[in-house]
């Protein structure tokens, strides 16, 4: 596996479970690295139970995040089974884990342990809400949006808070162990020096709300919800067609003429009420009354083909199937199709959104079924059982 990538050579042991840690081992799967998945004996990972939706008898949570790995069964109470998983660990360039803090340790897998015997180890740790004052509590995504504020500034004005429709916080806190990652074998690569990287889900969240965290650390401004308006940007909202909603992302006073002038107000732009975004923004009610009326005489598409014809950052609000649609129609190829001889037709994945000209993603292997490598994975250990 991945013998051409970016990443080949690189020995991942992978101790994640759920999202953000198993996300994080897949893009480095992708990008060449060996990733073996430890798994619980007799359930694997939990996110093999977390159905519906399934494809065939396997459910599609499981298999959107665990592309490219081989997987072993094992139970770490087990004294003959802690051994293998210790030998992995010996062996490997990367580690990747987010079992509450203290669990590894307990288990002889943590940090301090492993780089007595693999100083050169990457030993990635993602938790909830770090090793401190935090350990204790479980780090999940809806929880985190949550107390992280995401919610607070998320649904309508005045209205229940809202998470967004994906364990987003989950996902930027496995880019963020990605980044980490890769930032350490970078320093290994010159110095031969291991070391441990932590990344926690608050924090990874705080970073992540950019100009609303930014607007309270900087100028003391507490955001709340404002539905689908931005804080600092007009027109940037969803408004009403003839026949179903679409977005304007209008970033600069030059796209804001040529919105004008194609949908016919072109007063609009001289008017001193709306010369300048934050003037736009002062009297976002006045211009949003004159915008709907205009942009409800026509449909989505139609507004679609116009408004970037001229510039205008616009679209309609598509679904899931629509979204794929699209970029597809765009020579994007959102998905690949893997091959598997222990399944009856492919595996059909969302592709990895990076493109590198010399060495691409590639995609080796569908997502195992729990334990499918054991033997695979013993011998390259050289353990015999």
């Amino acid at each position: 596996m991945g013998e051409t990538g970016a990443l080949s050579g690189v020995l991942v042991a992978d101790f994640g479970r759920v999202l953000a840690a198993p996300y994080a081992t897949m893009l480095l799967a992708d990008l060449g690295a060996e990733v073996v998945k430890v798994e619980r004996r007799g359930s694997g990972d939990e996110t093999r139970a977390w159905g519906p939706p399934f494809a065939g008898d396997e459910t599609t949570y499981f298999l959107g995040v665990n592309r490219n790995k081989r997987s072993i069964a094992l139970d770490l109470r087990d004294p003959d089974d802690l051994e293998v998983a210790r030998a992995l660990a010996a062996r490997a360039d990367v580690l990747v884990e987010n079992f509450r803090p203290g669990t590894m340790d307990r288990l002889g897998l943590g940090y301090a342990d492993l780089v007595k015997v693999n100083p050169r180890l990457i030993y990635c740790s993602i938790t909830g809400f770090g090793s401190a004052g935090g350990a204790a509590l479980p780090g999940y995504d809806l929880l985190v949006q949550a107390v992280g504020g995401l919610m607070s500034v998320t649904g309508e004005p005045g209205g229940e808070p809202i998470k967004t429709g994906v364990a987003v916080v989950d996902v930027l806190t496995g880019l963020h162990a990605c980044v980490g990652i890769l930032a350490a074998l970078r320093h290994r690569d010159r110095t031969g020096e291991g070391q441990r990287v932590e990344v926690s889900l608050l924090s990874s969240l705080l970073s992540a709300l950019v100009n609303q965290s930014s607007a309270y650390v900087a100028a003391g401004v507490v955001p709340t919800a404002m539905g689908n308006r931005h804080p600092s940007i007009a027109p940037y909202e969803v408004y009403a067609t003839a026949d179903r909603p679409m977005v304007l992302a209008v970033g600069n006073d030059k796209q804001f003429r040529a919105l004008c002038s194609v949908i016919g107000v072109p007063e609009l732009s001289s008017d001193e009420r709306f010369a300048t975004n934050t003037k736009r923004v002062a009297n976002r009610e006045a211009l949003n009354e004159r915008l709907s009326a205009r942009l409800s005489t026509r449909t989505a598409d139609a507004w679609f083909a116009a408004l970037t014809e001229a510039g205008v950052p616009c679209g309609p609000i598509n679904d899931l199937a629509a979204a794929f649609e699209f970029a597809t129609r765009l020579g994007l190829d959102p998905v690949v199709e893997i091959d598997d001889p222990h399944r009856d037709k492919p595996v059909r994945q969302v592709a990895n959104p990076i493109t590198l000209s010399c060495t691409p993603s590639k995609y080796h292997k569908a997502p195992p079924r729990l334990g499918e490598d054991e033997a695979e994975v013993l011998q390259m250990l050289g353990i015999r059982r």
